[in-house]
């Protein structure tokens, strides 16, 4: 029995080898056909078939993704370039959160771990609610880089990506600019949807063929085993030595990761949270006053909108005991309407952040 589990066992690595190399190779195959669905003004998606030219691209099809996924019937040439291809999705920057980060050099080489412990601070979603991912680090001197990072509710790239699996796309990426025309590209998601179907339907192939052969199989596979048995034995002690080094690594912290370690925790205990400071700013303005937009960041919060006395909101910033030093950035501008358009800054005192 053990010579014949053996033989089953190396029989299905063999299949799983042989599939895994096949779905790679059509993968590879299937690269110069991409499809790129730009998110318009109005929601729709525009089909630019990277095959075409750059003109016929940009008078291309448009298709609507709802929550039960494509929403309006498609033609067959639309569903022919989604099929078995790569489809990049780029998603309009107003659904998205952006958040810039400072970080030790140290924290390179964990950056994953930090951006996904910091989720939860910096947006409004957990890590296992958003869709979220960050540019490419910049310097930032003095042994710090920076990065930007982009976060959305999953609930948003879920139906789109859905809408390519249900149209039988083999991959799907998304991805947002830092900001209109030509900012940071950020990628935010991305799925192999064909590759792993593809490999289950080679490997259910690999084994009717088999069956087929089985006796021919056999016998290679018996000739194949007697000259590997060597190798095997030098094979596992390898894996042993591996394992070994990999268990040591797991369990010892260096310098590096210890001072990234630090770097996180304070910042986690100093930067204000994004929910609470809207909550504080909404309970501090008047009710004539309307926000277009927040940022937040080294431990100031920049707010923009129109109010009826733009000047009466520097007053009640200061009396807050959550804010101090608040000053227009911006000139005050008086709008047709009678109301004035607003640009204020104030510093977020410390007490604001700790919270137990």
């Amino acid at each position: 029995m053990t010579v014949w589990a053996s033989l089953l066992t190396r029989a299905s690595t063999f299949i799983d080898d042989v599939a895994a190399g096949v779905a790679r190779l059509g993968a590879t195959l299937r690269r110069s056909h991409g499809v790129e669905l730009v998110e318009q003004a109005d929601g729709s998606f525009l089909v630019m078939d990277m095959r075409k030219k750059e003109a016929e691209r940009e008078n291309g099809p448009s298709l609507r993704i709802d929550e039960g996924g494509i929403a309006d019937p498609i033609s067959p040439a639309v569903r022919q370039a989604l099929a078995r291809s790569s489809v990049d999705v780029r998603l309009a920057p107003s659904h998205f959160v952006f958040r810039s980060l400072e970080l030790p050099e140290g924290a390179r080489q964990f950056l994953d771990g930090v951006v996904r412990s910091q989720i939860d601070r910096l947006t409004p979603w957990s890590a296992n609610e958003a869709a979220f991912g960050w540019s490419v680090p910049a310097e930032a001197g003095a042994g710090q880089f920076s990065i930007t990072v982009a976060a959305t509710a999953r609930s948003l790239v879920a139906p789109i990506a859905s809408a390519a699996m249900a149209a039988r796309a083999a991959h799907v990426r998304m991805s947002t600019r830092a900001a209109e025309g030509e900012g940071l590209v950020i990628p935010v998601f991305a799925q192999d949807i064909g590759g792993q179907n593809g490999g289950q339907r080679l490997r259910r192939g690999l084994v009717a063929g088999l069956a087929l052969s089985g006796l021919l199989f056999a016998v290679s596979l018996g000739v194949w085993l007697v000259a590997g048995s060597g190798r095997d034995a030098r094979l596992a002690d390898l894996q042993n030595q591996i394992a070994e080094r990999r268990s040591e690594l797991m369990h010892r912290r260096g310098p590096a990761a210890e001072e990234a370690l630090k770097a996180l925790q304070a910042r986690k205990w100093t930067t204000p949270s994004a929910v609470m400071v809207l909550e504080a700013l909404s309970k501090t303005l008047p009710d004539d006053a309307h926000l277009t937009e927040l940022r937040i960041e080294g431990g100031k919060v920049q707010i923009a909108g129109s109010a009826t006395s733009a000047a009466a909101l520097i007053r009640l910033i200061e009396q807050s005991r959550r804010f101090s030093k608040a000053r227009f950035f911006s000139p005050t501008v008086r709008g047709p309407s009678g109301g004035e358009s607003f640009h204020i800054e104030a510093h977020i005192e410390p007490s604001f952040a700790v919270t137990n």
